[in-house]
């Protein structure tokens, strides 16, 4: 043992850049310490060592291409398809934008998230005059985790090219939670300019089967200092597996990151993902996985956005559900209502429509069940109260407009508010709640002027601030002051985006999101 150390210390000039970072890199606490950037120059002390007792790591030099784009710039939706203009950000204050992305929950109200994704995901113009140190970029990316949008995330660092640390530490954690790991450990092998961490190599040198290397690396980093108790308890049963059988359990960690949430799984214990972030929700959907828990993991993603509503119908679909209660009677009442769908059987939809319906509403997925079957339910001949139930999701649809265009106002007195705020114009029938009444008063001919502040932002160009505002009051105000919920409106339509105030407006009407 002191043998292998000694010639560990020797070779410290080689893997020094492998010491753990000491500042966080991301917002998110929960991010793997996996790599780490050359060490900082330090100045010492009057009357303290020079540190000429210790060994730098070597300088990384990066280049830049000349014709690669700011950072802040890169997405994957053309400003044209996405809606927005290119110049959205204006002359707005990275960092300001960066607190106010970071910030945001948008309420499971399914118009707002997708309007928040788009801000995040579209190829925009850099802030005016900002300095090209990805602020934004890092901001929307890191929201994308909190969202558990690891796809996106990872489409989005893939067009960034992951190079430098912060980045690739972010695309290595990604790739841990998507079980890419392997992948993930050769791109750190084949990347100079990434420097890992002792635990993050002693990973990667496992999973590609040298363990020899990877135990002199747990005997370096000891050694030195950069591997804790904790790692090194975790490291030598990942190595070792007839130590782990022989030891005392570990205690779970309460907040793993992706590298010991994996390998925490290889030493078979595995960790529930249900209290921990969204993002490690993706680990359950994998194959390998029970179908209980891919299921909880596709709702708690579909509810944040980070899913498609197709991919949700895939894992609900999987098999017929072999017990009932909670989660079960969902999924019975989800494929019931999908078979008597698919057979066009007025009576069997009408049957199974509401449970259905019931049934997503009590876990926040309307917004999902729309997309999915709102077109389907509009071409069946209904009647009565499935009739004005189906009216109801096709409102929460991209047909919107359409279906409310087509209500005949005779037959559906009850749904005439919805059908003018689905138009646009002014209520045409007096709001039943609170919550209907600040709706309507953003569609009202007398609606109430901005705040001077939220005006100057729309005439000083910085549109995209605003409307990382406007969700913010809406959603704010859907749970406290209703007030903010019309400001927020009316500011939606002051920038232009007459189709998300239009449907956020039926969101807030239709379903009840106010705590």
């Amino acid at each position: 043992m002191s043998i292998r150390v000694l010639t560990c210390v020797l070779a410290l000039a080689a893997v020094a850049g492998m010491a753990r970072a000491q500042e966080p890199l991301s917002a998110i606490d929960w991010l793997s310490d996996s790599v780490t950037g050359p060490a900082p120059q330090v100045t010492p002390m009057p009357g303290t060592s020079d540190g000429s007792d210790t060994v730098e790591p070597p300088e990384v030099i990066s280049v830049t291409p000349l014709d690669q784009p700011k950072l802040d710039a890169v997405g994957v939706i053309p400003p044209a398809v996405a809606g927005l203009p290119a110049n959205l950000w204006g002359p707005s204050q990275p960092a300001e934008l960066a607190r106010l992305i970071l910030a945001e929950d948008t309420l499971d109200l399914p118009t707002l998230h997708r309007l928040f994704y788009r801000l995040l995901l579209t190829e925009l113009d850099p802030p005016v005059g900002a300095a090209d140190d990805g602020t934004l970029f890092l901001a929307r990316l890191d929201k994308l985790l909190d969202l558990g949008a690891l796809e996106q995330a990872q489409a989005l660092l893939e067009q960034a090219g992951p190079t430098d640390p912060a980045l690739f530490r972010r695309w290595f954690d990604v790739s841990l939670l998507t079980g890419h790991e392997d992948r993930a450990c050769a791109a750190m092998r084949a990347a100079p300019g990434i420097a890992p961490t002792f635990p993050a190599r002693i990973f990667c040198l496992a999973r590609g089967g040298d363990w020899n290397a990877a135990i002199l690396a747990l005997e370096t980093g000891k050694a030195l200092g950069y591997v804790s108790e904790a790692e090194d308890a975790l490291l030598i049963r990942f190595l070792d597996p007839e130590f782990a059988d022989i030891s005392e359990p570990l205690d779970l960690p309460q907040r793993p990151s992706p590298l010991v949430f994996r390998m925490y799984e290889a030493i078979g214990m595995p960790i529930a993902t249900t209290g921990l972030p969204v993002a490690f929700a993706q680990a359950d959907l994998r194959s390998t996985t029970g179908w209980k828990a891919q299921i909880e993991a596709a709702e708690r993603l579909a509810r944040s956005g980070a899913i498609s509503p197709n991919a949700l119908l895939g894992i609900y679909s999987m098999r017929a559900p072999a017990a009932s209660g909670g989660l079960w009677d969902r999924v019975d009442a989800l494929q019931k209502f999908d078979v008597a769908l698919l057979s066009g059987k007025v009576d069997a939809v009408t049957d199974t429509l509401p449970r259905a319906w019931a049934a997503m509403q009590a876990v926040r997925l309307e917004g999902a069940f729309a997309e999915l079957y709102a077109a389907r339910l509009g071409r069946l001949p209904l009647t009565g109260e499935a009739a004005r139930l189906a009216l109801k999701i096709g409102l929460l649809s991209p047909d919107y407009e359409a279906i409310a265009l087509a209500l005949d106002p005779a037959e559906a007195d009850d749904l005439a508010l919805l059908a003018a705020l689905a138009r646009g114009l002014p209520a045409a029938a007096e709001p039943s709640d609170r919550m209907a009444a600040a709706v309507a008063a953003a569609f009202a001919e007398t609606a109430p002027p901005l705040p001077h502040a939220l005006e100057q932002a729309v005439l000083d160009g910085r549109l995209g601030e605003a409307v990382l505002k406007a969700i913010h009051l809406i959603c704010e105000g859907a749970t406290g002051d209703l007030d903010d919920v019309t400001t927020g409106l009316v500011l939606l339509r002051r920038i232009g985006l007459e189709e998300p105030m239009r449907r956020t407006a039926l969101d807030l009407t239709i379903l009840d999101r106010r705590g």
